[in-house]
């Protein structure tokens, strides 16, 4: 692996949406970021099945965290090396094959978080509907995917997809409120809902920061790069943080006393790519 000063985290969802096109110019900052060696580890909310296609289209070939800082996915002999021993390590950090790639469990697998789910339901009456209950035509209907895409986002290894079935709002919050007494934790995606037991990207991150520390033999500064909406969950647990912001005209952050620390860069105009290759590098 060649030396580097930094270790990118980029969530992606908004740069390559599910549905609609990704921002343009996408596949050439990746190549000149595989260019001067600067890996960025992808974030998702999409499952390790769902972000096959992503990656493969932007020649991603580093590690990822999915569905919703669930698990990290490490390509095969990425690191030339195997996670820390199992003397050394914790159970959380213990490693498993899925698919083509190593995985670092965070959260508990699906059978947890489905039983969760159908025991919250249950003992609350508010009722709800899986992802993985619907047949192939309501599975297109509620997602509003091509059937492929729809079959793949019920794929997971780790969180559960579901929506509310008639519930009113009073149902929802007490739903959500006695779920987090249990430990489930909850994120939205529009209407649908995911839970999962035990996610955490700040895990996810101190997981991947000692691989690449090992690695490196050195330590490299973790960046975060996220819009605002999405910014929160991963900013606290990265060295410097960009900020993607939504107005075309906003300067970024060169003359703040934080800049070294904290940039903000508006994601709508034609260079976006130039002077986030120039935030990362300088």
């Amino acid at each position: 692996m060649r030396q580097t000063s930094s270790v990118l985290y980029i969530a992606v969802d908004v740069l390559i949406p599910v549905r609609g096109s990704s921002f343009h110019g996408l596949d050439e900052f990746t190549a000149a970021l595989d260019h001067h060696g600067i890996p960025a580890v992808w974030l998702t909310s999409r499952s390790r099945l769902q972000f096959d296609d992503p990656r493969r289209k932007y020649g991603h070939m580093h590690p990822f965290i999915a569905e919703d800082g669930c698990a990290v996915y490490l390509p095969e002999d990425y690191f030339h090396l195997r996670p820390a021993s199992d003397a050394s390590r914790t159970k959380g950090a213990a490693t498993l094959r899925l698919g083509r790639f190593r995985c670092i469990p965070v959260a508990q697998a699906l059978p947890a978080a489905a039983e969760a789910l159908q025991t919250l339901s249950q003992d609350t009456g508010v009722p709800v509907v899986t992802l993985r209950s619907l047949s192939p035509r309501e599975l297109v209907e509620n997602t509003g995917l091509p059937r492929r895409e729809a079959e793949l986002a019920r794929q997971r290894d780790f969180d559960d997809i579901f929506f509310f079935a008639g519930a009113s709002d009073t149902q929802v919050r007490k739903f959500l409120t006695e779920g987090r007494t249990r430990n489930l934790q909850f994120r939205q995606h529009g209407v649908l809902w995911s839970t999962a037991i035990g996610s955490s990207i700040q895990v996810c991150i101190r997981a991947l920061t000692k691989l690449y520390d090992r690695a490196l033999r050195s330590h490299a500064h973790t960046v975060g790069i996220a819009t605002s909406d999405l910014g929160a969950s991963l900013f606290p647990f990265c060295d410097r943080t960009i900020l993607l912001t939504g107005g075309k005209s906003e300067g970024d952050s060169q003359d703040r006393p934080d800049a070294l620390h904290s940039r903000r860069l508006p994601l709508q105009v034609p260079d976006i790519w130039e002077r986030l290759m120039a935030a990362i590098t300088h």
